[in-house]
């Protein structure tokens, strides 16, 4: 039993659902999500009690339904995306004027279509990867240049940085109707199925190249991929576990607490952190609910949103190393290590090389295209450029728990 299981080992499934039968799952989540350590059935059921009374003590002027894909209170402690944080705090910072019924485990929305169900009016908020988001918001592939983030630190500064918001947040506002709320930022690498188990551990960059490899929606990190000979193959989040079992692909473009949230370590052998473009799971919100807000409850989102920023910094980089593994050395306990995934940490020259080989910035042929649609779409601005300058205004080598925090609406 790996830790972060530990808190909930001794809720079944079945025990879960009927307290949601009784007091709805997101009562039911959201109180789960306040134990700091393990939890019996019954003192969750006074948890779920408590919340409950407290969230319908008064009517609520606006309930907007949370679709959040695949996630729930259990895998929401391995990738610290802030869902559970945001929706709790925006409730008790609006006093219950604002409920949000918080719908995971693909019941509503999946990491394909949750941004195209918020668009349609279906759900009001939702939580995807950006790169799974960019089928329905082409526009979220500005975030996907290969290697305009020299690391999560600098994934960081940018959400906080003022500069965001000509470079993000207003085009995909302004084009898909959007507002890009927080996110969880990680850098994504290879995920190597069981073919490279019995292999030694990948240390030059060259050991990847011909492997076939499950790539999302996004079409920049598509043209990374080709550049560095990955052979990119268009596969369903919710179908790459099964094509990593049967061997359909070699791996898969993603980060390490993707794989462990998604309990696809038993059939991941090696993360190689190739860091090569962004992953970051984010929330957004549509852009006309939150225009039909008043002026106070906007402002409670903003700050809700800006919370779940700063908890999502510091949890994801502590849940990284002691819950995930993805360390070196490897904390003894956690995911990878109890299912035998190693991590591959490149050195830098082998990160330098794959960079030279495929970023902008080296070989800027391949992405005009996409660059100059991104550019037009972002009223002329050059997107790569302006991403380079802010990703570079902090250190390369910083700490991301060290960056930090800003309101980024605010100059």
């Amino acid at each position: 039993m790996t830790r972060i299981n530990d808190k909930l080992k001794h809720i079944s499934r079945r025990d879960l659902l009927k307290l949601a039968g009784t007091y709805g799952m997101s009562s039911t989540l959201l109180a789960a999500g306040t134990f700091a350590g393990a939890m019996t059935l019954p003192s969750l059921a006074r948890a779920v009690e408590s919340v409950y009374e407290k969230r319908y003590a008064k009517e609520a002027k606006h309930t907007l339904k949370f679709g959040a894909a695949g996630f729930n209170a259990r895998n929401l402690l391995i990738e610290r995306a802030g869902c559970l944080e945001f929706a709790r705090d925006l409730e008790s910072r609006t006093d219950g004027e604002i409920r949000v019924e918080f719908i995971g485990d693909n019941q509503i929305c999946t990491q394909l279509s949750c941004v195209e169900k918020t668009q349609n009016g279906i759900i009001d908020i939702y939580a995807a990867s950006t790169q799974n988001s960019a089928g329905g918001a082409p526009y979220l592939n500005v975030l996907d240049y290969a290697y305009v983030f020299p690391g999560r630190a600098s994934q960081y500064h940018f959400l906080y940085s003022p500069d965001s918001n000509s470079i993000l947040r207003d085009p995909l506002e302004k084009r898909h109707g959007l507002k890009f709320l927080f996110s969880h930022c990680e850098l994504r690498g290879i995920q190597l199925g069981q073919s490279f188990s019995d292999k030694p551990t990948v240390t030059k960059l060259e050991e990847l190249f011909g492997t076939k490899n499950r790539v999302t929606g996004t079409q920049l990190g598509r043209i990374a991929m080709q550049l560095l000979n990955l052979n990119p193959v268009p596969v369903a989040w919710e179908e790459t576990l099964d094509s990593l079992k049967t061997g359909l692909i070699d791996g898969a473009e993603t980060w390490a607490s993707a794989v462990a949230y998604a309990n696809m370590s038993p059939v991941v052998s090696q993360s190689v952190d190739l860091k090569f473009f962004c992953g970051t799971e984010h929330t957004a919100m549509a852009a006309k609910v939150f225009d039909g807000l008043d002026g106070h409850l906007q402002d409670a989102v903003m700050e809700s949103a800006y919370l779940a920023q700063v908890h999502v910094q510091a949890a994801n980089e502590a849940a990284l190393v002691k819950t995930v593994g993805f360390s070196e050395p490897q904390l003894p306990g956690t995911i990878f290590a109890e299912n035998d995934v190693r991590p591959a940490f490149l050195a830098d020259e082998q990160i330098k090389l794959a960079e030279e080989m495929c970023s902008p910035e080296f070989n800027p042929e391949p992405w005009a295209q996409w660059r100059d649609r991104i550019n037009n779409w972002a009223d002329g601005i050059d997107t790569y450029s302006e991403l380079h300058r802010v990703a570079r205004e902090v250190p390369a080598d910083m700490l991301p728990e060290n960056v930090e925090p800003r309101r980024w609406w605010k100059a």
